[in-house]
């Protein structure tokens, strides 16, 4: 139960610190959290757990941390603070593309042991960052397009803006996350993995983002009930 008791913590420690982040710095930290949370996990997506019964990738946890920061930022500040966080993540992972794989282009010296890791790390890295720019960008435009479509129906259908936050943030997240699942794992891992595994793959992603989808809705409600305190 290892890696099942590691997936809970962090899902604790990561929501909790969206939250803190907010509180002590508002938007900019929201966009730091997330820009940070898309290049690392970008990262530990090459990392394959056994958990739950399940074959899964690391990093649905950090994913789904970006798709709350979006939430978030849609609810308490609009669409186009949450459009720019999802700008920032995709600037951040082009970004440290270039600079990974620049690192593999310098000789090393006689007495590295480092560059033969970092090879191994970073010579696929190319394809996750450049799988995961593509599905975040759809992905995460999609969330937050619907995020704000399902507002305006539950607004114009039962008078409130403020009332049915849990369905604008399940309704966006749960649907948006299925896309982001397929695709990625589609175009990051098609042909690297067996046929059967990439399925589990897809498979476990979801259930994870399905339970994560669920947990994130306290949090945004947590979030705008210390809007007040919140800095600009």
């Amino acid at each position: 139960m290892k890696n099942e008791l590691l997936l809970i913590i962090s899902l604790i420690i990561l929501f909790g610190g969206v939250l803190a982040t907010l509180r002590l710095f508002g938007r900019a930290g929201l966009y730091t959290f997330s820009a940070i949370a898309t290049v690392v996990a970008n990262i530990e997506v090459m990392i394959m757990v056994d958990a739950f019964g399940m074959e899964m990738t690391l990093g649905n946890i950090l994913f789904a941390s970006t798709f709350l920061v979006t939430d978030i930022l849609s609810e308490l500040y609009g669409k186009k603070y949450a459009q720019k966080a999802v700008n920032l993540g995709i600037f951040s992972s082009v970004l440290f593309l270039l600079i990974s794989q620049s690192w593999l282009l310098y000789i090393p010296n006689s007495s590295d042991w480092a560059m033969p890791s970092m090879r191994a790390l970073f010579t696929n890295t190319p394809r996750i960052l450049l799988a995961s720019l593509i599905v975040y960008a759809l992905a995460q435009t999609f969330d937050v397009w619907l995020y704000h479509k399902w507002w305006d129906f539950t607004t114009k259908r039962f008078g409130s803006s403020e009332r049915f936050l849990w369905v604008r943030n399940n309704g966006s997240t749960l649907v948006s996350q299925l896309v982001n699942t397929v695709l990625y794992s589609v175009f990051a891992f098609a042909g690297t993995y067996p046929p059967g595994t990439l399925l589990s793959i897809i498979l476990s992603s979801y259930v994870i983002f399905i339970f994560t989808s669920l947990a994130d809705t306290p949090v945004i409600y947590a979030a705008r009930r210390i809007k007040g305190s919140i800095p600009d």
